[in-house]
């Protein structure tokens, strides 16, 4: 039986976006599944435009999606392998030196089967005889690409559908160079919101920003294997491990991927509410201030876990817990309560709190909002915040007091 090889091969020309992200973890869960090997390969022919920090910020965001691969290749190696080939094609009749290295197309119609969309057929007479290398040991996209599938005996070439269009010069290739054809699954394009091809106006594009934001790489993961593929039931919160059982590119849609950041933030909040309360912690840690680590961060993450898509959120969303900012005496008031009232209110919660009393049997005789918004912004500084009872636990009675103490003067 044919071992299952799949690749994934960005270039290093720019940050990996999530389209690479996506056609990574599609191509690692094929080849998981059936128990076969995932290979990165990082395709540098464009000498000027690739670099260093790109390949290493593409082997980052891989390891942090938890894309493992199996083997490594960097195609700026393989000069000498290249050169083999070429001067292969340059034997048999294949190709021929111009100012450059030119593939003799046969103009011929080229059909193949992708997975995914059924049988495609191209016409490559327009084609003409197109440039494949720029001198003996310099190939470029489509012979490299040809040559690197099959010394690594790729079985699957499992990519987007802006691809198909490159297909059928490679088939050309692949029969000149007498190497089987792997079987091919263009995967739909990433739309954004508007139905158009996903860029950076939609938002965050790199992976990198995402991992910045703090979104967990499991919920990534996740996600992203749910652009473009669906189970059989309607479930949308998968381990990996759930993932690669479940994986079929047969389950692969046709139709272009809508990027729903909405899902995305629904996905992450779900698992940032099963993490353990001190895992919590210590992912929160390299998103918040240094001084905030001593003041109050267990009871603050509890009172949040429950509340944040992304570990980013937490330092806005809990700042007032650890530093009450100014904010305009007129929030304090309730609806068309008066200042006077108002005032009256905070100063007998004052004294029930001062007292451990009973603050909610008060505001259930005063009228919820009379008393609890008042309180509860004196202690948030803030429109919208956690309830106060919640925010006292956390804060504690001397802080609580203190902070009610001066929204009364502010009144």
């Amino acid at each position: 039986m044919e071992e299952i090889r799949t690749r994934l091969a960005p270039s290093p020309t720019g940050l990996l976006h999530v389209g690479n992200a996506r056609a990574g973890i599609f191509n690692f869960l094929f080849a998981k599944k059936s128990g076969g090997k995932f290979i990165l390969r990082i395709e540098d022919t464009d000498i000027e435009r690739s670099k260093p920090e790109y390949e290493e910020d593409a082997k980052a965001a891989m390891r942090w999606l938890g894309l493992n691969w199996d083997e490594f290749y960097r195609q700026s190696d393989r000069k000498e392998i290249y050169s083999h080939h070429i001067k292969k094609l340059l034997e048999n009749g294949s190709a021929y030196v111009s100012d450059v290295i030119r593939f003799k197309n046969p103009g011929r119609i080229v059909k193949f089967y992708d997975i995914i969309r059924g049988n495609i057929e191209t016409d490559t007479k327009d084609l003409g005889d197109f440039v494949i290398a720029k001198d003996e040991k310099t190939p470029l996209y489509h012979l490299a690409a040809v040559i690197d599938d099959f010394e690594m005996k790729i079985s699957h070439i499992i990519r987007g559908e802006d691809h198909i269009s490159n297909t059928p010069r490679q088939i050309l290739i692949q029969e000149a160079l007498r190497c089987p054809t792997p079987k091919y699954a263009h995967l739909p394009l990433i739309l954004g919101s508007d139905r158009s091809k996903l860029s950076k106006r939609h938002g965050a594009e790199a992976l990198s920003e995402y991992k910045k934001l703090g979104y967990l790489p499991e919920a990534m993961f996740n996600f992203l294997a749910l652009l473009g593929w669906h189970p059989e039931d309607d479930r949308e919160i998968f381990t990996k491990e759930e993932l690669i059982e479940q994986f079929s590119l047969e389950r692969v849609q046709k139709g272009g991927a809508i990027f729903d950041k909405r899902k995305l933030d629904w996905i992450s909040r779900e698992y940032i509410k099963k993490l353990d309360g001190k895992d919590f912690i210590e992912k929160l840690k390299p998103f918040i201030p240094e001084e905030w680590r001593n003041k109050n961060l267990s009871g603050a993450a509890r009172l949040f876990q429950d509340r944040i898509s992304k570990l980013s959120d937490f330092t806005t969303e809990a700042k007032f817990i650890f530093e009450l900012g100014d904010y305009d005496p007129a929030l304090l008031i309730w609806k068309n309560a008066s200042r006077e009232d108002t005032k009256k209110r905070l100063e007998k919660a004052f004294e029930l709190i001062f007292s451990s009393g009973d603050v909610m049997a008060y505001a259930k005789k005063e009228g919820m909002g009379e008393v609890l918004w008042p309180l509860r912004v004196s202690l948030s500084g803030l429109k919208n915040s956690p309830g106060p009872i919640e925010i006292m636990e956390v804060l504690g009675k001397e802080e609580s007091l203190k902070r009610i103490r001066h929204a009364i003067s502010k009144l």
